[in-house]
């Protein structure tokens, strides 16, 4: 706000007993003698000024208590404000006011007779008291002089005010040009108007001003003395590189501090040479950077980490592999194929290491003279420094949630004696994440491959890539191309990370990677690692991972002895059954710590005899069921199948269900959220069984003028493949022929036009599914037949396995004979 004062008072027009009330917000305060600049905006703002400007051109300008409320009542206005005359108005293109205003006289209000559409109040005028003395001449001398050297500290204010100031013999005057142009809060230029008589506002005055005076007076000392230290912290550094120019013409140099420990540790770290040629010449640079610089903490961030990685230590001792295997079996129950594979790994690293000992030992002692063997000569031009070490297998642990992926992954470390790292991939959508970043860049560092072996502090950890098949890409980069070159072992050994900017050595590294699924990993990603699937367990595999690891672990984390629980094999198996339903074995951990929550209590509670828990006590602990066996009531009538599915949580069972009801057309209706192979399946369904109607005893003609709909819960769920064309196939001719699907009966498979059965995936998972669900009859294709290898012999053993290579075969075992009575609904 620019305000001014006039030299002398201008001519009083007569004040109304009532006027318009202009609120006034943003700091601005209007003073008695006053010329301001006012921008109107407000819609009834607007409205008021139009109408004043058609009259006498006065309005009472009263300040707002909180400048946040934007429509102003009454009662959000202060009791004392100033009539101001409009001088001029100039309409803006936007519809706003700008307005020239001058206060004339103080004013106090004593009502408010409207507030639609703008405030109008009842005033009276209240002019300033003043007794000439004295006292009052002295205090507007004070106020001048302190007025006189703010202006000079403020920029913001013209040399020309002290100027006028000094002319005004007219205390009141004096008062009101230094308020209304002196950086105060409204509050306190509220004070300034309301304060009576003249003595009190200018002795308030010289208060206020000495105070912004003390304050300028200090931020300017505070300026020059900073500039100062500025000044000296410039002479000191040119005095500095004076000093090292003498000590370099001198020969002489001082590499203490900081330098000094960095080379020291540089030198113990055992870098390879690129690496070492870099750290030499970035310590060169921090020697020549003043510690003030930015530059010389980034530099001596970076060198840090150049001397903290592992160069040269590993963690890997001699190999027993009798050892692993106790170890691995400990861990884990069953898992066989993958414990082979590991242990394969560390015979053939252990018989490496110990061939390429003796072959050393045999050179050593042919050049010393003693003997004759030599080692077979290799040939330098083929070998790259991956086929001088063994190199690493990239493995990737495929299973639904809760089998054990993880916990593998320490074991393995735990057998082989090498320190275990976890990275989390989920979600990861920045390359920077694993490539690491620019040394450019504020708070740049690594990225998480280096991190996590400076972590480790040697450089052949086992490092598990956690959740591999959830990492995202978007405009930063795609984080799995990066993982390229960290899983290819043939191009590892020389990784380069954008922040080191050095090659680093991975092939040492065992690299784990965990998925639950394969259809998100790009093909490239995919080659370089080799595979091994973790299907789900049986309910007898649960039952013993529960009495052989799970519940020896919740005991003594739940605060118990063996002695005082024990839970029965057979509760085991309902909490499997009736309480979880998964592939892995992560609810049922959770199940069983709740039963031991509940005996704690007990324990705690003063119960002191053990408890045994059995399969007709787990209710009372557990609460309710809630799993049960819905096949049986749910394929109570024709048209509704019992299909098997697979999903990245491990294998599951679905329903296809089929009704028919007269249309004006002929249509086929596919519902719960199928995708476009799925509706294509069940469009090939229907046509073969209407194209073999007549082989199928369906009367051809019944699906004239009849709409078929086919649903597939749970209808919230995405659901997608081939592999339903078989239930689909079932369902349908249930559906026209009348006959009931067996209840014990789950099936999988492809159909084409012809009726051939064709293979599909994941037949360990849906044969497990199909147990878990309480069907002990599963159709599958017989092309599918050796994928039965890798489902557990006891659960051959315990379901009919029916393969079959047509549509004929599989209506023949799934459907009721014809004539089985039809349960009324």
């Amino acid at each position: 706000m620019v305000a001014q004062a006039e030299p002398a008072a201008p001519a009083m027009p007569p004040i109304p007993a009532s006027l318009p009330v202009l609120p006034l917000r943003g700091g601005i305060v209007v003073f008695p003698l006053a010329v301001v600049p006012l921008l109107v905006g407000q819609e009834r703002s607007v409205k008021l000024v139009d109408d004043v400007m058609r009259g006498d051109r006065l309005v009472a300008l009263v300040a707002q208590r909180d400048d946040g409320q934007e429509q102003p009542g009454p009662d959000d206005l202060y009791d004392v404000g100033t009539v101001g005359i409009i001088h001029q108005l100039v309409r803006a293109p936007d519809g706003t006011l700008r307005l020239v205003l001058q206060g004339l006289e103080r004013v106090r209000v004593l009502g408010f007779t409207e507030t639609e559409p703008y405030l109008v109040a009842r005033i009276e005028p209240a002019p300033d008291s003043s007794v000439p003395s004295v006292e009052t001449e002295a205090l507007r001398r004070a106020a001048v002089d302190l007025y006189r050297r703010v202006v000079a500290l403020i920029d913001q204010l013209p040399d020309e005010l002290a100027h006028a100031v000094e002319g005004l013999a007219d205390p009141r005057q004096v008062a009101y040009l230094i308020a209304s142009t002196v950086p105060l809060p409204t509050p306190t230029r509220q004070e300034l108007l309301e304060l009576d008589p003249i003595d009190a506002k200018l002795r308030r005055l010289v208060d206020l001003v000495q105070h912004e005076l003390s304050v300028r007076e200090l931020g300017q000392k505070i300026t020059a003395e900073t500039r100062e230290q500025m000044s000296k912290q410039q002479r000191d550094y040119f005095l500095r590189e004076q000093l090292r120019s003498i000590q370099r013409e001198l020969g002489e140099g001082d590499e203490g501090g900081d330098i000094g420990e960095l080379r020291r540790r540089i030198d113990e770290g055992g870098l390879p040479e690129e690496p070492r040629r870099e750290a030499e010449r970035e310590l060169s640079r921090l020697a020549s950077v003043p510690p003030a610089s930015p530059e010389h903490g980034i530099i001596r961030t970076y060198l840090d980490w150049l001397a903290s990685m592992p160069w040269n230590r590993l963690s890997g001792g001699e190999i027993d592999v009798a050892r692993a295997r106790e170890v691995l079996d400990q861990d884990h129950y069953d898992l066989e194929k993958v414990k082979d594979r590991i242990l394969e790994y560390l015979a053939v690293k252990k018989l490496r290491e110990e061939r390429r000992a003796q072959a050393a030992i045999a050179e050593v002692v042919s050049v010393g003279g003693v003997g004759e063997v030599q080692e077979p000569a290799r040939d330098a031009r083929l070998e790259t420094p991956i086929d001088r070490t063994a190199r690493e297998p990239i493995l990737c642990f495929v299973g639904p949630p809760g089998v054990g992926k993880t916990s593998l992954g320490q074991s393995i470390a735990r057998a082989m004696g090498r320190k275990f790292v976890r990275i989390s991939l989920g979600g990861v959508r920045d390359e920077a994440e694993i490539r690491g970043h620019r040394r450019t860049y504020i708070g740049a560092l690594p990225g998480r491959i280096i991190q996590s072996i400076r972590r480790a502090d040697v450089r052949d950890p086992v490092v598990m890539l956690d959740e591999v098949d959830k990492v995202g890409a978007d405009w930063r980069g795609d984080p799995s191309a990066a993982l390229l070159e960290v899983l290819d072992p043939s191009q590892n050994w020389s990784f380069t990370d954008t922040y080191l900017g050095v090659p680093f050595d991975l092939s040492q590294v065992l690299f784990i990677t965990t998925a639950n699924t394969l259809d998100t990993i790009p093909g490239p990603l995919h080659d370089r690692m080799e595979v091994l699937s973790l299907s789900g367990y049986i309910d007898d595999e649960k039952v013993k991972i529960a009495e052989e690891y799970l519940v020896p672990k919740q005991l003594p984390s739940h605060g118990l002895k063996p002695e005082e629980l024990q839970i029965e094999s057979d509760a085991i198996r309902r909490i499997v059954r009736a309480y979880t339903r998964e592939a892995g074995v992560r609810n049922l951990d959770r199940e069983i710590g709740t039963v031991c929550r509940k005996v704690a209590r007990a324990i705690a509670e003063g119960r002191t005899e053990p408890v045994r828990v059995t399969a007709e006590s787990v209710d009372d602990y557990l609460g309710r069921p809630r799993f049960f066996d819905e096949v049986a009531e749910r394929t109570d009538r024709p048209g509704v199948a019992t299909g098997l599915a697979w999903t990245p949580t491990g294998g599951d069972v679905l329903f296809v269900e089929a009704t028919m009801m007269p249309s004006d057309e002929e249509r086929l209706i596919l519902t719960g959220m199928l995708g476009d192979v799925m509706r294509e399946s069940a469009q090939a369904a229907l046509s073969y069984v209407r194209s073999n109607a007549e082989r199928l005893g369906i009367d051809a003609g019944m699906f004239a003028g009849k709409t078929i709909h086919v649903h597939v819960p749970a209808g919230a769920i995405p659901k997608d493949g081939p592999s339903a064309g078989v239930t689909m196939t079932t369902a349908l001719t249930s559906l026209t022929s009348g006959r009931l699907v067996r209840p014990d009966v789950a099936m999988t498979g492809e159909v084409t036009l012809r009726g051939k059965v064709l293979p599909v995936g994941g037949i360990k998972e849906k044969v497990l599914a199909a147990h878990r669900a309480g069907i002990r009859t599963i159709i599958l294709p017989r092309r599918n037949d050796s994928d039965l290898d890798d489902v557990p012999e006891e659960l051959r053993r315990d379901l009919e396995l029916i393969l079959v290579d047509t549509a004929e075969e599989v209506l023949a075992r799934a459907l009721e004979p014809a004539g089985t009575l039809v349960p009324s609904v």
